[in-house]
């Protein structure tokens, strides 16, 4: 599985970046992955070189770039509840600074790398998030109607930005929830506000998942759950992009 590190241009700077992508040559719908805050890792490689398997090419970039290359912070192979929280606490000022302008200036920038790359195909991409970055990859495909073909988020804040984002969706999506992250309650108004706004999708809570349940090095993480994450991405992603 060839991989790379590399450096995109943006306004603000250069943003690492990791890439997979298959080794049988040619042209490859092209992925966005947006990590959790925890960023750029051994666990979130894994996940892209996977992804990657099926047959895209996925752009995993950096998005605390301002703030230095991954990783930021010392993170344990295992991050258990106590290193939790106090990466938690480190990265907060980040992800606070980390404004809706940034997320869609870097996001122009990230579109505009991965289609130039030579491993991918032409057209339209989708993009994946998890935590913070289910809610980057909302916004990025939001506001990129014509390139972002599909979406999907898991235990991310995808209403965070409320109903007037969702009518601007126009890429078909999947919204995967942790149980302790939402309640049948918000999921029904969420659904309801996604069926006004007439946007194609899926969006459940995965049974008996905590926050972060996608993440193998961490305390939440689910087997069965990521399991279903990939049963629900994988079709989602067939459907809505086409080799060259």
């Amino acid at each position: 599985m060839p991989t790379k590190m590399l450096q995109i241009p943006t306004t603000d700077g250069q943003a690492d970046a990791f890439a997979a992508f298959p080794d049988h040559g040619g042209r490859h719908p092209g992925v966005l992955m947006y990590a959790d805050a925890f960023g750029l890792r051994p666990a979130l490689r894994e996940m892209a070189r996977e992804l990657a398997g099926h047959g895209y090419y996925v752009l995993a970039p950096n998005f605390f770039y301002r703030h230095g290359p991954a990783p930021l912070i010392d993170l344990p192979a295992h991050i258990g509840e106590e290193a939790r929280s106090s990466a938690v606490a480190r990265l907060m000022p980040l992800i606070e600074a980390h404004t809706a302008e940034r997320v869609l200036s870097d996001a122009d920038a990230y579109l505009g790398f991965l289609a130039a790359q030579p491993e991918v195909g032409p057209g339209p991409v989708a993009v994946t998030g998890y935590c913070i970055g289910g809610l980057l990859a909302m916004r990025t495909a939001v506001a990129n109607p014509g390139r972002v073909a599909a979406v999907a988020a898991f235990h991310g804040p995808v209403g965070a930005d409320g109903p007037d984002s969702l009518h601007r969706l126009t890429a078909e999506a999947h919204f995967g929830h942790a149980e302790t992250d939402l309640t049948p309650e918000a999921l029904g108004e969420l659904n309801r506000a996604l069926d006004v706004a007439g946007v194609g999708y899926t969006s459940e809570i995965y049974p008996g998942t905590v926050h972060g349940f996608t993440m193998s090095d961490t305390d939440a993480f689910d087997p069965s759950a990521l399991r279903l994450h990939w049963d629900r991405l994988l079709p989602l992603l067939g459907r809505t992009l086409t080799d060259d």
